[in-house]
């Protein structure tokens, strides 16, 4: 059985997504504090062709977030997590694009390919160095079929690395599947959780999340400009390079 079929069988996600929410609550709530805004504009969203466009900051941490708030938003219809009843019938209806070499690392990695990982390989960097290499066309098929049928989460700029180029692909996607774009911003993870694992580095943090408004796209528009709109939204262009506006930096 492939990790496709394997991800797509609802009882095995819903699962996973209850015993690494369970295993991740205290993190998030508990040892740390989480501010999350924004999250009215989740509810009213239609139950595919959604892609939520974020900065990143750790491996899974950010991603274990979003799934919680997820669940919370769509079962409870409230903004704040609460005591995690929503693990009793967690939303599953998600994937997330991840470097294939990164599912690759650790058991919780692999969990993670079961829970919803779209993996793709990355076309700047393999095994710690820079490459250039042509996009596997089965992975920008891979991402844009799931993307028609679920909600996926995309980090357009590939590293955790604050300020680094946006990829073009993000925006091919988006002109080719014309779904609703949610931008996120993502604050805290990086102080708070070890890059390539959950636990922790300090106890205590502020975890934000700022869930945007749709935004408004004209899909004809250029890779590039759709891209710099993008980068901009989740914070991550120049313009905001050149404020100072760290992401590291909880505001």
């Amino acid at each position: 059985m492939n990790l496709e079929r394997l991800q797509n069988m609802r009882p095995l996600k819903k699962l996973l997504y209850a015993i690494l929410g369970i295993i991740t609550y205290p993190g998030l709530t508990i040892f740390n504090k989480i501010s999350i805004s924004g999250s009215e504009h989740l509810k009213e969203l239609p139950k595919k062709n959604v892609l939520f466009v974020s900065n990143h900051q750790t491996y899974f941490a950010d991603v274990i977030a979003f799934v919680h708030i997820f669940c919370a938003v769509k079962w409870r219809k409230q903004n704040k997590l609460g005591l995690p009843y929503y693990l009793l019938n967690p939303f599953t209806n998600l994937f997330f694009v991840a470097a294939e070499e990164t599912m690759k690392d650790s058991l919780i990695s692999r969990i993670f390919a079961l829970a919803g990982a779209l993996t793709v390989k990355r076309t700047w960097r393999a095994g710690g160095k820079d490459v250039k290499r042509e996009v596997d066309i089965k992975d920008y098929e891979k991402i844009t079929s799931t993307l028609k049928r679920s909600w996926v989460i995309t980090f357009p700029q590939g590293t955790t690395r604050p300020f680094a180029p946006g990829r073009k692909g993000t925006a091919h996607i988006i002109k080719e599947t014309k779904p609703i774009v949610v931008p996120i911003v993502i604050n805290g993870f990086w102080r708070a959780f070890t890059r390539k694992g959950i636990s922790f580095k300090k106890r205590g943090t502020t975890l934000s999340i700022r869930f945007k408004a749709p935004m408004e796209l004209d899909y004809n528009e250029s890779v590039e400009v759709i891209l710099d709109k993008i980068m901009d939204a989740i914070e991550q262009s120049k313009t905001y390079m050149m404020k100072g506006k760290h992401h590291h930096v909880v505001s």
